[in-house]
């Protein structure tokens, strides 16, 4: 009996150190779970608002911690963060155009779509304030005296949710800019806030990325702020998965169930607030207003 279990266990061990010594092809790298788990991966197309505030880079790595589902983010403007929603080459859009969001969910274009977030645009300029818009609720009058005067005035001009507010605004003052002045930069707003400062011209941005710039030294100031039309709600998108077989619509609802839960609105609505003294965004998902 002994001898036939030690024969066993002799052969078990042969058969192990067999399988252990075969060869591997080129190029070919056992699967482990760990390898399996870090091969998840979404693609995040998001406005260039949630990277250039510092927004993502505090909140992605919790997310990617915690469910070994890696995000590629694509930061981009918000029409061209729709328009790789609406070609099937991303997962999942986190945006704010809500006009534009309403439009891409009617098309079909999504599946699913949730409040996030919101903060404001704000109306920023050289100190001098050239234009005279300084301490104005009124973002129409602003633009009417930045137009007048022909003060020089930074565009994103990249069909961005900031891009279609400031058209918006434009619009509210009966104004098709056009100019010298008039400066389309076909940027995101990091970019475009550097411009502005060096050139000591006037740009429309939101309030988040405006604030993580004055870390970096901007002598932009904030002249005109408080009307409702610049009002800036953020919303998160699954991608409709029939585009194509690539999109992970599993993993973009557990990307925005996890966004949208009240443990993250909470972190989120801790950003910034050890740096300016207050939030950089107001929370607004359903489970948020529903706590």
């Amino acid at each position: 009996m002994a001898k036939r279990i030690f024969q066993t266990i002799f052969l078990a061990s042969l058969l192990a150190l067999l399988s252990a010594c075969q060869p591997i092809a080129p190029g070919i790298v056992p699967a482990t779970p760990q390898a399996e788990a870090e091969a998840q991966t979404i693609i995040l197309a998001t406005t260039t608002s949630t990277q250039d505030s510092g927004l993502l880079d505090v909140i992605l790595p919790d997310f990617e911690a915690e469910t070994g589902i890696n995000v590629d983010v694509i930061a981009v403007g918000t029409g061209q963060a729709l328009a790789l929603g609406v070609d099937g080459n991303a997962d999942v859009l986190l945006v704010h155009a809500r006009a534009q969001e309403d439009a891409f969910m009617a098309a079909g274009d999504g599946v699913r779509r949730e409040d996030v977030m919101f903060n404001d645009f704000v109306v920023v300029g050289p100190p001098s304030d050239p234009a005279g818009i300084g301490g104005s609720t009124d973002a129409a009058q602003s633009f009417s005296k930045i137009a007048e005067s022909q003060s020089p005035f930074v565009s994103r001009g990249d069909d961005s949710g900031t891009h279609s507010k400031e058209k918006a605004v434009w619009k509210a003052a009966a104004i098709e800019p056009a100019g010298d002045w008039y400066i389309s930069a076909g940027q995101g707003m990091g970019a475009v806030l550097t411009m502005a400062d060096e050139q000591q011209a006037y740009t429309l941005s939101d309030r988040a990325t405006y604030l993580a710039r004055t870390l970096e030294g901007t002598e932009l100031v904030i002249l005109t702020e408080g009307d409702a039309i610049l009002f800036n709600p953020y919303g998160v998108i699954a991608v409709n998965p029939a585009k194509n077989d690539k999109i992970q619509n599993d993993l973009a609802n557990q990307f925005i169930d996890w966004l949208i839960s009240v443990p993250v609105q909470e972190k989120i609505g801790q950003f910034g607030v050890a740096e300016f003294g207050a939030p950089l965004f107001t929370l607004d998902s359903q489970a948020w207003r529903e706590r």
